[in-house]
Formats: structure tokens, C-alpha cells, sequence
């Protein structure tokens, strides 16, 4: 597979074959330029990667750089809801430009599958029975973390996170959990890359433990900073800043850090080592976090379309509903208001020969759910 097909408005030909279902059509928005278009690329290339394994030639994918911009985000938006009409929308990595775009797709009767971005919004009161969230909800991974710390001898936390909707999300969900004192709490520009304010107060702090929430570069130029710093402090986080795409990047200043995520290429469930080495073979790269929420996504899409035909909006949402697929992460179900059900692992970064990556250490969450369901009126 050549990664040059995927690119630009990337068709996989729309021509049914008699007596199949229609075809479908997806519009992708996802950040493949600027900041954090390593995480766009990795969910673009996981989701073709399953649609081009199912061997189907009635999906069309036709995919658009919203390079981080919420405004670029509802261009795409309108452009391929009005003029590609497409059946089902996917791909944005940020919460805030998910905030953007998503509400408003599926108030025009599209379906939205959300391989990242997990706002709060759109799992309580924002809900909606054509919205499913295919990755997490953005405090999940934070919750599950709390609840390793309470366990592991955590007493004190200095937390830092982007002041955007994600990361509000994250330390609440961190804070929503755990026991011991929060010593700092404190909220960066959003594409910040110089952290010696930061380091500073850390230094001073008497917290034991840093857990912090950087996506993309923000969490490459952070671990580097704080490496050469000297703080001699415990680090903790969700994958988002510790995956494999970033690892590369931070090298072996990352090496000890605890992170959440409910997938790990080590992880022993079926299909996972089969699209570890797929992946792989496409893109000449180990696949991140990223790669496997597309990939999943695209099973789920794929999954739906086996069961039902995207014209009949009733019988294909069911469908979606039953995740009737084989996760790469294991056990997968919606809860009530279409967000997963799942359990969280815990991993450790390690060297394996010349490779800074990931190991399991163990659970630190069993089918694990978000904390606002209660508020989702579906």
C-alpha cells in the first residue's frame, strides 16, 4: 500500500455490485499539517487500513486537513455535508474542534464516529443517538489513572493539562478519583512548547508525582525540558503524551513514565498482533494509540454496513450499536449513551533493543465507563 493513494481526497470506487447494499460514503476532517499531524495521520492510516483489508469497493473516503483551525474544521464540515453529501463523518482528533463540527453533522442527520475526541459535552447533556464516540471520553483514562496512584502510594500531585475542553477534562477526571492532596493545578496555552515557568513551580512543589495531559508536541517539548531539569520527581499521564508516534520523538527521556491506555501493541487479544505487523508493513512504522481508534473505527463502520444499509438511518445506527466487531483493544460495547465501555490499562516505557516504546504492567480499570451518562437524555 502506498501511503501516497491515501492522500488528498483518497476514493475507494463507490460501485456496488447487484443485489448488495448501497455504498457509503465517509467525510474524514482530520489534522494532517501543523501541530499534532502525526495523531491525524495515525487515525487516517489505521481507518484505510481496515477499510483497504475488508476488500470492499463500495466505500468512498474523501478526506480533509483541518490543521488544528476550529474555522478550517466547519469549512470541511459544510463542504462535505453540502456538497460531497456524505453518509458518515469521522476523524477529528480535538475536542474543541469536535465541539464544532460534530453537533451540528448529526443535527443534519449524519453519523458522526469519533475515532479521538472525547468532550464531556457530547457524553452528557450534549448526547445524541447519531453520535458515537469510538476511542474514549476524555476523562477515562485520567479516572483510571487516579485509581493506579490510590493503590500505588501516591500521596501527592502536581497536575498540568492545556486550558482548552480536553484538558479541563483530563484533571477533572483525575481529580474526580483521587485520594491524596493536589498540590498545583495548573493550565497551559494550548501549543505550548517552553515549559521553564512550569518546571520551575515543580521544582518548588513538594508534590511526589507530576501527571500531567500534553498531546502531541506539547508533550515532546515538556518531556524534554523536564529531562534536562534535573527534577527528581515520579512522571505520570494518559498515553496521549506517551504514545508511540511521540515516543520517537522524546526518546529515552521518557523512559519509567506510568501511562493510561486502552490499547497496547503487547496486548494479547485476537487480531492485535495481525494488525500490529499490517500496520507496520503498510506504513513502515509501529502503530500508536492513534492508528488503533482508526482502525477500530473503520471495523465498527465496516461491521454496520454488514447489518444494515446507511439509507435506513434506524436499522444502521442498531447496527452501530451492537459494536458487533473484534477490537484490537479487547472487550468493546457502547454504554447508553454511545460511548465505550472498556477496560484501561496501565504501561511503562521501556527500551526494547533500539526502541523507545510501551509494556503492559497491568489493569487499572475493568469495563470501565464515563462519568456522565447519567446526564444523556437518549
Amino acid at each position: 500500500m502506498k501511503l501516497k493513494s491515501l492522500m488528498a481526497a483518497v476514493c475507494l470506487s463507490a460501485l456496488a455490485t447487484a443485489g448488495a447494499a448501497e455504498g457509503l460514503k465517509v467525510g474524514m476532517i482530520t489534522t494532517l499539517s501543523g501541530g499534532g499531524a502525526g495523531l491525524g495521520i495515525d487515525v487516517r492510516d489505521g481507518f484505510m487500513l481496515a477499510i483497504n483489508q475488508s476488500g470492499r469497493d463500495d466505500v468512498e473516503v474523501v478526506i480533509e486537513d483541518d490543521q488544528r483551525k476550529p474555522e478550517l474544521a466547519v469549512q470541511a464540515a459544510d463542504k462535505l455535508i453540502q456538497a460531497e453529501n456524505v453518509d458518515v463523518m469521522t476523524g477529528i482528533i480535538w475536542s474543541n474542534l469536535a465541539l464544532a463540527v460534530a453537533p451540528a453533522a448529526v443535527a443534519q442527520g449524519k453519523f458522526y464516529l469519533s475515532p479521538n475526541a472525547g468532550p464531556s459535552q457530547l457524553a452528557g447533556k450534549g448526547c445524541h443517538p447519531n453520535y458515537f464516540n469510538v476511542s474514549w471520553q476524555n476523562d477515562a483514562f485520567n479516572e483510571a489513572a487516579a485509581m493506579w496512584a490510590n493503590d500505588n502510594g501516591v500521596e501527592k500531585v502536581f497536575l498540568m493539562a492545556p486550558n482548552y475542553p480536553a484538558g479541563q477534562d483530563m484533571i477533572a477526571g483525575f481529580k474526580r478519583f483521587f485520594e491524596g492532596e493536589v498540590t498545583e493545578e495548573v493550565y497551559t496555552k494550548l501549543g505550548q512548547t517552553d515549559y521553564a515557568a512550569e518546571i520551575a513551580q515543580m521544582r518548588a512543589s513538594d508534590a511526589d508525582t507530576i501527571y500531567f495531559f500534553l498531546p502531541g508536541g506539547m508533550g515532546i517539548s515538556f518531556m524534554k525540558q523536564f529531562a534536562g531539569s534535573g527534577v527528581d520527581k515520579t512522571v505520570m499521564g494518559p498515553a496521549f503524551s506517551f504514545d508511540q508516534g511521540i515516543l520517537g520523538a522524546i526518546g529515552e527521556a521518557a523512559l519509567g513514565v506510568k501511562n493510561t491506555a486502552h490499547w497496547s501493541k503487547d496486548l494479547d487479544v485476537p487480531g492485535n498482533a495481525e494488525f500490529v505487523s499490517s500496520f507496520q508493513e503498510a506504513y513502515g512504522r509501529l502503530p500508536s494509540l492513534y492508528a488503533a481508534q482508526g482502525y477500530d473505527t473503520a471495523l465498527l463502520l465496516l461491521s454496520a454496513m454488514e447489518k444494515a444499509d446507511v439509507s435506513d438511518t434506524d436499522a444502521f445506527r442498531a447496527a452501530l450499536k451492537e459494536a458487533d466487531f473484534q477490537s484490537v483493544r479487547g472487550k468493546f460495547s457502547f454504554g447508553s449513551n454511545n460511548h465505550p465501555v472498556q477496560d484501561i490499562l496501565m504501561r511503562e516505557v521501556v527500551k526494547e533493543g533500539d526502541v523507545v516504546t510501551n509494556r503492559i504492567v497491568g489493569v487499572a480499570a475493568t469495563d470501565h465507563t464515563d462519568a456522565y451518562f447519567g446526564d444523556c437524555n437518549m
